[in-house]
C-alpha cells in the first residue's frame, strides 16, 4: 500500500491525550462513559482518506441528534473524520473483533 500513512506512537498517544482530556465534558454534554479507539489506526493501516473509529458507551441513553453532534464534536477536536460506534449496536462477530482491537482512551 503506497499511500499508507504509518503513524507513529506519538500521533497515536495525541490523539488519547486529547480525547482524555476531553472526557469530564463530553461525560457532562454527552453523557459519554468510555471511549475507545479501533480501527486502522490503531492497526497502524490508515490511509490520508481514513476516518477515525471510536467505540464508546454512554452512562444514559442519548437521542440521534446529540449522537451526531458527539461524532462532530470529537471531528472537530481531533482535525479528522471520526466514525463513532455504541458499543452495544456491536454485532457479535464484527465485536469480537473489534473489542480484541480497541484501545481505550
Amino acid at each position: 500500500m503506497a499511500d499508507t500513512v504509518q503513524p507513529t506512537s506519538s500521533e497515536l498517544a495525541t490523539i488519547r491525550d486529547r480525547l482524555r482530556r476531553e472526557l469530564p465534558r463530553l461525560a457532562e454534554e454527552y453523557h459519554v462513559a468510555t471511549l475507545g479507539i479501533f480501527g486502522s489506526y490503531v492497526r497502524h493501516e490508515q490511509h490520508p482518506g481514513s476516518d477515525l473509529d471510536l467505540l464508546v458507551t454512554f452512562s444514559r441513553p442519548l437521542g440521534l441528534l446529540r449522537f451526531s453532534a458527539l461524532a462532530n464534536s470529537l471531528s472537530d477536536l481531533l482535525g479528522l473524520r471520526v466514525d463513532l460506534v455504541m458499543k452495544s449496536a456491536l454485532k457479535p462477530r464484527i465485536g469480537e473483533r473489534i473489542l480484541a482491537e480497541v484501545m481505550a482512551v
